[in-house]
């Protein structure tokens, strides 16, 4: 019996192996970038070996570990819907056993904090709202990501907007001029949060979740995402227009002209363009962060 047993043990990940698969590294880019351009925002880095270590050791508390950290906590509370919808994911399947899970989530939360207090200032403040926003967004009693307008905006506030503030507060005080920059792209990514739904519509529906294209159908639901990422960009051009840094305001502006023709195919045929969109049009949309923080730093 061990014989027959040996080959799918030896396919079976291991245990740290599958604690990182459901943290989901897929999903760690978002805020990874945030804090790096957060951090170049505030005019407070060199290229010192210093500077580089306390930027990389952030951007893996923004990513890996908090973001890991939302995933797990997300999954673990979609646990019972998935073993119905989703039965082959890690929960449900059995595995990775609910102790596995508690002890996934409690060593990510420590490692936040811990490296928050490392990092200083108000990070450690930052790293608690962000898990208070993770909790809202999936358990009970506000599970937010039932409505496409409330879940969106936490999980945009958190991949984005905190993860900014965070990087600019490793080196240096906030300022309007950044905080409001970072307000700008988590209001764009919130569009951006928007276009992975696509792709489960019919079980978002199955289940109750009103993702924008539930609530409004794939085309409107396009018409609200592109206005959406192209509102918060004119803001940025708008910001730095009025800063007297036209060139970056420039910068962007092309920026947002280079997206216009995946917008337009994406509003013309949503589902069958989305996953082009969401690949392409977005990587364009955040190559506007770095301009910006460059432009912050200029100020």
């Amino acid at each position: 019996m061990s014989i027959l047993n040996q080959p799918e043990q030896a396919q079976r990940p291991g245990m740290l192996a599958r604690s990182i698969a459901l943290m989901k590294p897929v999903t760690w880019f978002p805020p990874t970038w945030a804090f790096l351009w957060g951090a170049v925002a505030s005019g407070g880095t060199t290229g010192q070996l210093d500077d580089v270590v306390r930027i990389i050791i952030g951007m893996i508390m923004a990513g890996p570990i908090l973001c890991g950290l939302s995933q797990v906590i997300n999954d673990y509370c979609d646990r019972e819907v998935d073993a119905i919808n989703e039965p082959d994911r890690l929960i449900p399947s059995g595995q990775i056993s609910l102790t596995q899970v508690m002890v996934t989530i409690i060593a990510l939360i420590v490692l936040g904090l811990a490296i928050g207090f490392f990092l200083g200032g108000n990070i450690p403040l930052l790293v608690v709202i962000g898990l208070f926003l993770a909790i809202a967004y999936s358990a009970p009693p506000l599970r937010a990501k039932r409505n496409g307008w409330y879940g969106n905006a936490l999980a945009a506030i958190s991949y984005e907007g905190l993860a900014w503030l965070a990087g600019h507060l490793t080196f240096a005080a906030l300022t309007p001029a950044s905080v409001l920059i970072a307000v700008l792209y988590s209001f764009g990514t919130h569009g951006i949060m928007s276009i992975n739904d696509y792709k489960s519509i019919d079980g978002d529906r199955a289940s109750g979740i009103n993702s924008i294209p539930v609530l409004y159908g794939p085309k409107r639901a396009a018409w609200l995402i592109v206005i959406t990422m192209n509102l918060a960009q004119v803001g940025v051009i708008a910001a730095f227009l009025a800063w007297g840094q036209p060139l970056i305001a420039l910068f962007i502006a092309g920026i947002l002209a280079a997206q216009l023709p995946l917008q337009r195919q994406f509003l013309r045929h949503p589902m069958d363009y989305f996953l082009k969109f969401s690949a392409f049009g977005v990587l364009i949309f955040v190559l506007g962060m770095p301009i910006a923080a460059f432009g912050l730093r200029a100020l």
